[in-house]
């Protein structure tokens, strides 16, 4: 039986009270399965459920330019990785600091699972630090820099237990990079006494974290910053940190919806569905969605850029699987693309490049003036593309200076020049089938749905994680857990240091701190499974419908094919 909630959670000064009352949140919008979540018992790693100290590892460098890194961070740099052990006794020593005032934000875009963050790094506040206090910053990192909080109580917490969403207290996309901004930061957390703060976020969200964390400490401020590693991409991860949370539940999210639409593609036997999915940097995401389904063709955006192929070559491997498939009364299929594709891409990057420059000394002309800057190369690449691309490639650039590929719809260039390559072929006489494309883009609906089992597990352990970190006085550290092929009360716990993922990369015409992003490896266990695999998937149907996440039976426990893989299992098809 849920419990009555309180809807005074004690708010005062700059506090702000939630968009809705709690009890209205449960009792009016969720559904049974949501109301049986809530109370679902999340287990801990062993190490975490009796007396532990913390043991310092030895010293750490950076992921690249450690001089640089080392200049940037002169606090923070070199700071060894931490591991939580058992202490031997009930008599063991305890950390110095008992009752603490921690805050907690969520940056960036939600991924599955940042509710279950904060309720571990509270329930650890409440088992082991008594009398502790944990405020939410609302917003994000501007709740920060305006002092917009809440403080957390139980009752606040208890609706959102292993609930998708970050509307608990929102996120945002700002960062605390100026002057003023890390003053407006110092402001807070001294006016709020805080022991601690929790960021939990992406890959720039994290940098951030550290940033904070030299500031704080090169100003003699007690306040420590321990991040958490949050990103359904997937390119947030190293040997240490082994998963970003989110992951695992969108890929199953979005392996349905694939699995759906090979079932359609079956039964009417006459579209090939082009999905694009998340993923701006890296292709985890589609690598391990293929794994999991096994699409007539995926396009890995590493793979393509190592091999420098162009889009004539992509377009020309697609068609030949289809022309083969057309040989065989196929006339239907399933192809899979990364979000980040057209960035993969070595001769769309230069275009890409070219136009930065122009766009970025003024508008682009209606005359078409602005064209003659182009290389020759550059020029006929951007006349070959659809209409509809061109004018995407001409959108205004993200933050960082960069083409908003979310926006370019690559799924239906492909269609396009596709369509076009097989009208050709059909003149020369080789293709003799009538081909239909079908456009899909799964991004959103896999960022905010309700958490699998391993997710709300591995993400109450890395909140629980970040709080055995404050506690023992880290600072600049990323909550790792690890050892996740085990059963989880054999998972390890830690902490690693923030700098140590770190290298430079140069930012509007500057060198700037930035956590390196993981990559697919193409030499990797994931990478190569596939690989053996793809040439039988092409042409031959070998999908694999894995419906809706489950949370009990069969499959409930089960973690992603890439962590599987990449921590030395194997996956039998």
């Amino acid at each position: 039986m849920a419990p009555a909630f309180a809807t005074t959670a004690g708010y005062g000064g700059d506090r702000v009270a939630p968009p809705h009352s709690v009890t209205g949140r449960f009792a009016s919008v969720y559904s049974d399965l949501q109301n049986s979540r809530i109370d679902h018992a999340l287990p801990l790693p062993s190490v975490l459920k009796t007396p532990f100290t913390i043991v310092d590892g030895p010293q750490s460098s950076a992921a690249g330019n450690p001089d640089e890194i080392a200049k940037l961070f002169p606090n923070v740099f070199g700071q060894p990785s931490a591991m939580l052990v058992p202490s031997g006794g009930s008599d063991a020593v305890q950390p110095p600091i008992q009752k603490l005032k921690i805050g907690v934000v969520l940056s960036g875009g939600q991924a599955p699972g940042g509710h279950n963050v904060i309720s571990g790094i509270f329930d650890y506040l409440q088992d082991r630090a008594k009398g502790s206090t944990l405020y939410g910053f609302r917003g994000g990192p501007a709740g920060i820099m305006k002092g917009k909080y809440v403080e957390l109580n139980t009752d606040y917490i208890y609706p959102y237990r292993n609930q998708g969403g970050f509307d608990m207290i929102r996120s945002g996309r700002d960062k605390i990079e100026t002057p003023e901004q890390f003053k407006q930061a110092e402001d807070t957390v001294q006016k709020l006494d805080l022991d601690g703060l929790v960021v939990i976020g992406g890959d720039d969200s994290n940098t951030n974290a550290c940033l904070l964390a030299e500031y704080f400490r090169g100003k003699n401020i007690k306040t420590r910053v321990i991040g958490c590693p949050k990103t359904i991409d997937g390119d947030l991860k190293c040997k240490e940190v082994p998963t970003s949370f989110g992951f695992d539940t969108a890929c199953k999210i979005y392996a349905e919806m694939i699995g759906n639409v090979m079932i359609d593609a079956r039964s009417t036997g006459k579209y090939y569905h082009f999905v694009r999915l998340m993923g701006r940097a890296a292709s985890h995401i589609t690598l391990e969605c293929a794994l999991q389904t096994h699409p007539n063709i995926t396009i890995i955006g590493e793979e393509v850029a190592a091999k420098k192929l162009t889009l004539k070559n992509v377009t020309d491997y697609i068609v030949d699987i289809i022309t083969k498939r057309a040989e065989d009364n196929y006339n239907y299929g399933v192809i899979l693309i990364p979000e980040g594709l057209i960035d993969f891409i070595p001769e769309v990057q230069h275009l890409i490049a070219e136009l930065n420059e122009i766009l970025a000394q003024g508008t682009v002309d209606q005359e078409g003036i602005w064209k003659k800057k182009l290389t020759d190369q550059s020029l006929n690449l951007f006349e070959f593309l659809p209409n509809a691309i061109q004018e995407q490639l001409l959108l205004e650039r993200d933050p960082h200076g960069n083409v908003q590929v979310a926006k370019i719809e690559t799924e239906k260039m492909f269609i396009q020049m596709v369509e076009t390559e097989l009208e050709k072929r059909k003149q020369e006489g080789t293709y003799k089938a009538q081909f239909k494309g079908q456009a899909h883009f799964f991004g959103y609906e896999g960022r905010c749905g309700l958490p699998t089992n391993f997710d709300s597990t591995y993400c109450y352990a890395l909140g629980y994680g970040a709080g055995a970190l404050l506690q023992f006085g880290k600072t600049g550290l990323i909550s790792s857990v690890g050892n996740l092929c085990a059963p989880v009360e054999e998972w390890t716990v830690g902490g690693t240091a923030l700098t140590s993922l770190m290298d430079v990369e140069r930012r509007h015409g500057k060198f700037k701190p930035v956590i390196k992003k993981a990559m697919v490896e193409l030499d990797g266990a994931p990478f190569k499974k596939f690989a053996s695999l793809r040439d039988e998937w092409a042409l031959k149907n070998r999908y694999i419908s894995p419906g809706p996440i489950q949370f009990t039976g069969p499959g409930s426990d089960a973690i992603s094919h890439t962590l599987l893989l990449e921590l030395g299992g194997d996956i039998c098809f």
